[in-house]
């Protein structure tokens, strides 16, 4: 089986300023390298200072990824020579002699597996690299974003404990879950969270493929690695440990370099950065304000709103979604009704159009209203079914919807018997197998709906048509 590890590397978009400088955090649509100073360009004689508030969001995600904390936070310079990289050193950290990750040992459970931490990192992001005629293999000329440069950045370093690319995607989904549980990241944000994969297959060696920018293109890439390294092991070629650049236009992992080993980065502490004790004190601190997680808020869902487990699961499994389905419940107690509703066709509609719940244009009140429109027997079910979309991705009110194509249920029962009686004379064969089989009123009331453009009560037709074929 293929051996698959990931090295997510994950902005802390909810900080004000960046690691070490006063610079904004927010770069995001602004003009190129004009959030900048001495200190994230890496000009000689800056002094970096470390933002105290990126501490102990680090600590709260090693916390939620039940990771064991160091006692002391220690930055390293990490040395390699790229052009994103002003100063040819980036700070980060190392577990080593004279050095600390923030956290390791940690765990996170997708699934029926768990996948183990290894460590997490707190350093600085390099500057965006920009390829504006193609690709990396292709443009002409590269540019240079150092907006982005100094930035945040939580490196969440797995063990090699996937064995596909599926387990992989899981595993980036649930993660990026409590991140935005934690509300220390938006995971929307291009480039916000992004992913460096290990992949080995048997009788080769370990390749890296780096930078990969979406959770789609996480398991593309994957799966395109593994079977390429299987195809050149089957055809007795060697595969070489080395770094490999996912080229998202051609879906193909192209070659970039020699994978460097640790000793080529040239790790030592970062003498400008003393090392700053973590009292318990910060610990107990974080563990007391930390958001409410995904697991347990699911056993919250459980026990506050009677839905099953599966349920439960689907609803947190985006907290966009966990948060509209509170905001729902709390103008509306049907709650079973309504997580049906939510899991079964809200999201249906918007996995349709590859949107997330914030891109939806629906608010909780138009979601309620639809609800208690067919509660109050004002449409039927597939009346809401049919007009859903609507509301979903053009966020128009379900009131004017039903008013204006005339969609109220028709629950007069002698218009009722008239078009039934219709689809009795229309559907004899099937009438006469009513007697063996009464799953076939199913289907005349799919009938009678038709024939009323769906506008029939479906449990008085139900009702009626049992009267007049079972009784």
């Amino acid at each position: 089986m293929p051996k698959i590890g990931l090295e997510v590397h994950v902005h802390l978009t909810s900080l004000n300023t960046k690691l070490f400088c006063n610079c904004p955090s927010d770069y995001s649509g602004k003009d190129p390298n004009t959030i900048v100073c001495p200190v994230c360009l890496g000009l000689p004689g800056a002094i970096p200072v470390p933002n105290e508030k990126a501490l102990e969001k680090a600590l709260m995600v090693a916390i939620a990824l039940n990771c064991s904390t160091a006692n002391k936070l220690v930055f390293t310079r990490k040395h390699y020579f790229y052009p994103d990289m002003a100063k040819n050193y980036q700070i980060s950290q190392y577990d080593g002699l004279g050095s600390l990750a923030i956290a390791k040992e940690g765990k996170v459970r997708v699934g029926k597996k768990e996948i183990r931490i290894r460590r997490i990192n707190i350093e600085e992001d390099p500057a965006k690299t920009i390829y504006p005629t193609g690709s990396m293999l292709s443009s002409r000329y590269t540019l240079l974003d150092y907006n982005r440069s100094g930035m945040t950045l939580l490196e969440i370093v797995t063990e090699p404990d996937m064995e596909t690319s599926e387990e992989a995607r899981q595993f980036m989904e649930k993660l990026r879950n409590i991140l935005e549980h934690l509300e220390v990241c938006n995971c929307d944000i291009e480039g916000s969270m992004r992913a460096d994969a290990n992949v080995s297959v048997e009788g080769g060696e370990r390749v890296e493929v780096k930078n990969i920018g979406s959770i789609k293109d996480i398991k593309d890439a994957i799966d395109y690695e593994i079977a390429r390294q299987k195809a050149a092991i089957s055809q007795g070629l060697a595969t070489y440990r080395e770094t490999r650049h996912w080229d998202g236009e051609r879906r193909v992992t192209v070659p970039t370099r020699s994978k460097e080993s640790d000793e080529d980065y040239r790790y030592f502490p970062d003498p400008d950065l003393p090392p700053f004790n973590i009292d318990e004190k910060i610990l107990e601190k974080i563990k007391r304000e930390m958001p409410e997680l995904p697991d347990a808020r699911a056993n919250r869902f459980m026990k506050q709103y009677g839905i099953n487990e599966y349920e439960a699961s689907i609803l947190v499994s985006d907290k966009q979604l966990a948060d509209f389905f509170e905001s729902c419940c709390k103008i509306y107690t049907s709650y079973k009704k309504l997580a049906d509703l939510l899991i079964n066709d809200f999201l249906r509609r918007l996995n349709e159009n590859n949107m997330r719940v914030i891109q939806s244009k629906a608010t909780p009140q138009n979601i309620v209203k639809l609800m208690q429109l067919m509660d109050n027997g004002i449409i039927t079910i597939k009346i809401l079914k049919e007009i859903l979309p609507d509301v979903v991705l053009k966020g128009i009110d379900p009131d004017t919807l039903v008013k204006e194509r005339g969609l109220t249920a028709i629950s007069d029962q002698e218009y009722l018997e008239q078009v039934i009686d219709e689809v009795i004379n229309e559907e004899k064969d099937a009438v006469s197998k009513v007697r063996e089989d009464p799953r076939i009123i199913n289907y005349l009331v799919g009938k009678v709906m038709r024939k009323t453009n769906k506008r029939a009560d479906p449990q008085l037709t139900n009702k009626i048509l049992k009267e007049k074929l079972l009784k």
